[in-house]
């Protein structure tokens, strides 16, 4: 009963967020308009994260009645170095979500307050640990943007409806809530920016079955992990659904991840906070993963789950040095400049621990192309670092139907064999798209942990057979696909029709004889 209670509950509220958004936006394009939401929405976040805190404190040391939002600010800039300390950032209590939301409608200048706010929260973690975590962190949110209206009248006018919308979200407390209210609210306006934004959506979204997949695949056995690691993290979806699949202490160290596109890499470390992730457990950075990688110090994990982009131009052979850089020399070649997909798993299995697990969603092409991609593939094989490869259905990410793959990655193998899935038909159809139900996610899981030979399903094939193939790692070339086509029973079909021309012989019999009668 109470499960049936929190999915309405869950549901209720995203119908109340996407109207809320949606109304909001105005002719403003879905897409442009996400960060002005989801920054709103993180505004609301950590100021209603930071009163809370310093409430609970005070509400603990005797002090009942205490209400930060209503302290002055004179009094309350004595507490701002103990707090960057703590929670990695301070906001003055005028500056609060609340108290900006109260003054809106009558601030002729809400559109510099915002701005002003926005720059002290980030300014107060300058020269602080979480610097990192808070620099640029709104850059986003451009409240002088002609997006948000003409003249500076009509600006203040959005974003005060903005203040009131987000603020009239149904959200509860931010600690103790039923639902992870902030963060599932996040997920969801993310799912539905994405699904509506085509291509563009897709590419830093992975949808929330596919990620619980990937992580489910990659945590078989375990109940926590050291560190989790996405080096094409966007959003950071994939990151947190560690959390999610192994429960709020099985990620251990944190979170790692990189990012190359600023606005989502934003929206990465936004989605952290919100899913009340401190600033000391996570490590987002914004660079070219294979060019110049951010976590040298951090490396080896445990976990690596990655969506990577598919096909995308990368250096290459045309930087001399990259031949030599540890993550791609044992190959002996490099993935071709027009296609980095294998730059991004040789990446990932330079970085895994010895003991972890790297899934990554793969472009099929991968998987049987000549040239540097097979000999990159040779090497994975003759290595026996490849565990298992799986066919996905077409059509489960927003802005491609094409059907991908996922390949996991393992340094300690107990065997030198490697299992191919079918899951092409695992999929329900959902919309536009196909989705992977629980029952679909169960089986696949339950087939790859177990390593089971299933008819027309999976195959564990040895090295020899790989070999035979010409290192091609295409999952149809070792799981025969089921005939579905209708089976004939010729001896029978051909009784069948002499029966019918027997008959049609009677009765056109019949018929002469009838007509014979009536010329007579």
């Amino acid at each position: 009963m109470a499960d049936i209670k929190k999915e309405h509950e869950r549901e209720e509220l995203h119908r109340a967020i996407w109207a809320i958004a949606d109304e909001l936006r105005g002719s403003v394009d879905g897409w442009d308009f996400k960060s002005y939401v989801l920054g709103t929405m993180f505004y609301r976040y950590i100021s209603e994260n930071l009163t809370e805190y310093i409430n609970a404190g005070e509400i603990a040391a005797g002090n009942v009645s205490f209400d930060y939002a209503q302290l002055s600010d004179t009094e309350a800039e004595e507490a701002r170095e103990g707090l960057v300390q703590e929670k990695g950032f301070f906001m003055l209590p005028s500056e609060l979500f609340c108290n900006v939301q109260a003054r809106a409608p009558q601030d002729e200048n809400l559109n510099e307050t915002l701005e002003k706010v926005f720059r002290h929260i980030e300014g107060s973690a300058k020269g602080s640990s979480s610097e990192q975590c808070f620099s640029g962190l709104f850059d986003d949110f451009d409240v002088n943007s002609n997006k948000l209206g003409a003249t500076v009248a009509k600006r203040n006018e959005k974003l005060a409806k903005l203040l009131g919308g987000i603020g009239g979200m149904n959200l509860g407390a931010v600690q103790g809530h039923s639902i992870d209210a902030f963060g599932d609210a996040y997920e969801f306006l993310m799912t539905m920016y994405a699904s509506n934004a085509g291509k563009s959506g897709g590419e830093f979204f992975t949808p929330s079955d596919v990620s619980e997949l990937l992580t489910r695949l990659g945590t078989v056995g375990k109940t926590k992990v050291n560190k989790v690691y996405d080096p094409a993290c966007g959003s950071g979806s994939l990151l947190l659904k560690a959390t999610k699949v192994l429960g709020k202490d099985g990620v251990q160290f944190g979170y790692f991840g990189q990012e190359i596109n600023i606005t989502t890499y934003n929206l990465c470390r936004i989605n952290m906070f919100l899913h009340d992730v401190s600033f000391d457990k996570f490590s987002i950075a914004c660079e070219d993963t294979l060019t110049a990688p951010q976590h040298w110090d951090d490396e080896p994990f445990e976990l690596i789950v990655s969506n990577p982009p598919y096909s995308i131009k990368w250096a290459g052979d045309e930087d001399a040095t990259l031949i030599n850089d540890p993550r791609f020399t044992p190959a002996g070649v490099l993935a071709p400049k027009s296609k980095a997909d294998l730059a991004f798993i040789m990446h990932s299995l330079s970085w895994l621990a010895t003991g972890g697990t790297a899934a990554i969603v793969c472009f099929p092409g991968i998987m049987y192309r000549g040239g540097a991609e097979q000999k990159i593939r040779k090497y994975l094989v003759d290595n026996n670092f490849i565990d298992c490869v799986i066919q996905l259905p077409a059509n489960l990410f927003f802005g491609t139907s094409i059907a991908t793959c996922i390949m996991v990655l393992k340094k300690n193998k107990a065997d030198n064999k490697t299992l191919f899935i079918d899951a092409s038909g695992e999929c329900v159809k959902v919309t536009n798209n196909n989705r992977l139900t629980t029952e679909n996610i169960e089986r696949i899981v339950s087939v790859f942990a177990g390593r089971e030979e299933i008819k027309h399903f999976s195959h564990l094939a040895e090295y020899g057979e790989i070999v035979e193939s010409g290192y091609n790692l295409s999952v149809s070339t070792y799981v025969e696909a089921e005939d579905t086509r209708e089976k004939i029973d010729i001896v029978k079909l051909n009784a069948e029709i002499e029966e019918i021309v027997a008959r049609e012989q009677v009765l056109r019999d019949e018929i002469a004889k009838i007509i014979g009668e009536i010329e007579v």
